[in-house]
């Protein structure tokens, strides 16, 4: 798109001064695997056959996910090619290649080793149109036009006009409570210490739960606890050791558990359900209400909060080192004023553990295998069936023992390590040792965090180890000393040009009508 037109003509009049000084310079072109935009595409490809993904094998996927990148995927390079992009086009690298696939594999293993990777149950960004579970920073908020719902609980042994109303933008979740929830010094629910509440519809009782988190000015001081489908009420749950009952199916409609509208979608569900409250007395008041909604950058799908077990990455020592390499000079940023953005993110509040599992199946699969309690994290099969005779301490396990995890790594997990695959780094490091680091990077600041800040995080991490003894102590083991962000460019309606949205001129048809000089 038009974005990628701008970065790639900056950076072609860089490399080009570099040569005219007689510079040697390198600019090594490639694409990233795009794990959940490339996975719907060709998904969507074989519904169109009359196939469903849950039909066939991981191994013939993969096959049909090959078959359209080799159709696709060059696409973008041609029209850097035609763009006058003059890139050192025999060193194309792609991160699904298989040496920087087994270097994907080499840097979990190391991390996992190290104490830095863990697998936990956790409350995650679930897209339910991608069916994956997503990291923070692909989640998009905006605010958005929502309606707030005061619902009427009424208290268990009460007469009919005692209850507690509740304030809620999401009235479908409410067949998942499993408290009502007040702040100990509100006075108003004192009385209500020790009793139960009976959650509408589903008629359930639940207990009313004093907790310092809920705000007493807001809404009406009292909340309803749906520990699998809220952050902070699933800390609220364990606190008091709440039951956990997801209404959801992976794809956003309700599941059994839910007990009403099963398989019916949950916005669908929505409006049924307040007809249903209105109906039955339920509804205190409706109001217009602003409030952000979080959307998937992928698919623009409504985010779900879904408690789901995965591979997560200590970022707080990540975090750290990255801040501390600009801080102290090593990389620079023009302008300098994104460092404000930069140090933003990265302050320890405002940190959170990388989520670097996703649901898929095109992408680095992640070298962990499970037998009965054991979780072995390994390079090969073969490896991880050895220690898994060693921790079980039974000699006769096979393969087929062992189950495979069947998520994949984040593709950002794999482009994290571009600046030192692109160069076989982690298995030849001679190229790597006369290349890095680099001089400057071109990019656009929307992928500061996914991006830039993580190669840094790979650059420290690894560098000193792949560049030899001598060189690990010195200064320059950051990726590049230079990062120029660029400006943005927009459509008429100020939204950022992608191929997502589809609201970018096609890049081949602009140089068709006006040469490449033009474009550029």
């Amino acid at each position: 798109h038009m974005g990628h037109m701008l970065n790639n003509t900056i950076q072609d009049i860089y490399i080009r001064k570099a040569r005219l000084q007689g510079k040697n310079a390198c600019w090594v072109p490639g694409t990233d695997h795009a794990s959940i935009a490339t996975e719907a595409k060709v998904v969507h490809r074989l519904r169109e056959k009359g196939i469903r993904k849950s039909d066939i094998s991981r191994e013939e996927f993969l096959r049909h996910a090959f078959e359209w990148k080799a159709e696709y995927g060059g696409i973008i390079l041609d029209q850097l090619k035609r763009l006058g992009a003059s890139c050192d086009w025999e060193r194309t690298r792609f991160t699904m290649e298989e040496s920087l696939s087994r270097a994907v594999i080499k840097a979990f293993v190391d991390l996992y080793r190290k104490g830095r990777l863990y697998r936990g149950l956790r409350i995650t960004n679930w897209d339910p149109e991608a069916l994956t579970v997503l990291s923070n920073e692909e989640v998009l908020y905006a605010e958005e036009q929502s309606r707030l719902f005061h619902i009427n609980y009424r208290i268990e042994g009460g007469d009919e006009n005692e209850f507690v109303t509740i304030a809620t933008t999401r009235p479908e979740t409410l067949l998942g409570d499993t408290a009502v929830a007040v702040h100990p010094d509100d006075e108003r629910y004192a009385h209500l210490r020790g009793k139960r509440a009976i959650v509408p519809l589903c008629e359930r009782a639940v207990p009313i739960i004093f907790d310092t988190y809920v705000e007493s000015d807001f809404g009406t001081g009292a909340l309803k606890v749906t520990p699998a489908h809220d952050a902070n009420d699933y800390e609220i749950g364990h606190r008091h050791g709440l039951e956990v009952i997801d209404v959801f199916h992976p794809d956003g409609t309700m599941s059994e558990a839910a007990g009403f509208y099963v398989g019916e979608d949950r916005f669908e569900v929505r409006r049924k359900i307040v007809r249903q409250l209105q109906d039955l007395g339920h509804i205190d008041k409706i109001e217009d209400y602003r409030n952000k909604v979080g959307r998937s950058e992928r698919t623009n799908a409504v985010v779900e909060p879904r408690l789901t077990e995965q591979w997560f990455l200590k970022m707080d020592e990540f975090a750290t080192t990255a801040l501390e390499a600009v801080s102290s000079g090593d990389v620079r940023f023009y302008p300098e004023h994104f460092w404000n953005m930069y140090n933003s993110w990265l302050r320890e509040e405002n940190v959170r553990d990388w989520c670097i599992s996703r649901q898929l199946w095109w992408g680095q699969r992640i070298p962990a295998w499970y037998y009965k309690e054991h979780v072995i994290v390994a390079e090969t099969p073969e490896e991880a069936l050895e220690m898994a005779r060693k921790q079980s301490g039974n000699n006769t396990l096979t393969l087929a023992d062992l189950k495979q995890d069947d998520d994949v790594v984040d593709t950002w997990f794999s482009s994290w390590l571009w600046p030192l695959t692109v160069f076989d780094g982690f298995e030849k490091p001679d190229e790597l040792r006369y290349y890095y680091p680099t001089n400057l990077l071109v990019t656009g600041w929307d992928i500061m965090f996914f991006w830039v800040a993580r190669m840094i995080m790979a650059g420290y991490e690894w560098a000193p180890e792949l560049l030899g003894p001598e060189t690990a102590n010195k200064k320059g083991i950051a990726p590049f000393h230079e990062v120029f962000f660029t400006g943005m460019v927009r459509d008429n309606k100020r939204r950022k040009m992608s191929k997502s949205l589809g609201n970018s001129p096609d890049a081949l048809a602009l140089i068709d009508r006006y040469g490449a000089d033009r474009v550029r």
